[in-house]
């Protein structure tokens, strides 16, 4: 069973492999997901509005207002978190006031819980915006998806908006400064895991030098089913080979 679009600005605290316990933070509708990328393995399904401009459903998106104010009061609460991530029913750097929403969290984050890191997990299409590159250095955790080393498997397994470009993206991502990378890898129809597509994806990591690499698979049902999980062993492998190959530090993780 596919996962339940989150119904309001904030949910959680959920317990994250990574980090601890993250407080979510939805930018995006809570009726329907809206996202630049329609991937094969989303697991809140897939894409009706595929979209690089959110700007036409600001009706439908929460104000800046709404979200720093629900940010405060769970700041000032005794309710405990770790970190404070902005992810959600799609890709959270669309919304039109991302920067100032984001500058808002992280000066509140300073006052109230200084302790507390903040974290983005997107898809990497907002670097196109100058705002949202500018924001960038000042979150603690930019977690910035590619899942392929080639045009070809990135149209076939994000299956992106019109005006995405794979080579604007890799671009803006080898001029992002300290980085974490994250990466899912799928095998079947489509995959990204034949010699070819990671030695491809290699290449990028040499391009990008992200601080770190994340590497998954699938654990949860998927809305395309011919695509299959990668073994957490295989994992293992292609890290160690990914490492070897590049320098960069990569890290595993799977249920």
């Amino acid at each position: 069973m596919l996962l339940d679009l989150k119904q309001g600005i904030l949910y959680g605290p959920v317990n994250s492999r990574r980090y601890g316990r993250s407080l979510g933070i939805n930018l995006m509708p809570a009726r329907d997901k809206l996202c630049s990328f329609n991937c094969v393995y989303c697991h809140y399904g897939l894409t009706r509005r595929c979209t690089l401009h959110a700007g036409k459903f600001a009706s439908e998106l929460p104000s800046a207002d709404d979200v720093i104010a629900a940010v405060q009061q769970a700041l000032k609460s005794e309710t405990a978190f770790d970190l404070i991530t902005f992810s959600g029913n799609g890709e959270p750097t669309l919304h039109p006031e991302f920067p100032e929403i984001a500058n808002a969290v992280v000066d509140l984050r300073n006052r109230y819980r200084p302790a507390v890191k903040v974290a983005l997990l997107s898809n990497s299409t907002g670097l196109v915006f100058e705002r949202v590159r500018e924001v960038l250095g000042r979150i603690d955790l930019p977690v910035l998806k590619l899942d392929a080393g080639s045009a070809r498997i990135f149209r076939a397994v994000n299956r992106p908006a019109r005006d995405v470009s794979f080579e604007e993206i890799t671009y803006l991502l080898s001029n992002a400064g300290d980085i974490i990378l994250q990466t899912v890898l799928v095998d079947g129809t489509p995959t990204n895991v034949t010699p070819l597509d990671l030695h491809a994806y290699f290449e990028q990591l040499v391009r990008i030098r992200p601080t770190e690499v994340h590497l998954y698979s699938i654990d949860r049902p998927v809305p395309e089913c011919d695509i299959r999980l990668v073994p957490p062993e295989r994992l293992h492998k292609i890290a160690v080979q990914a490492k070897t190959e590049t320098g960069v530090e990569v890290k595993v993780f799977h249920a």
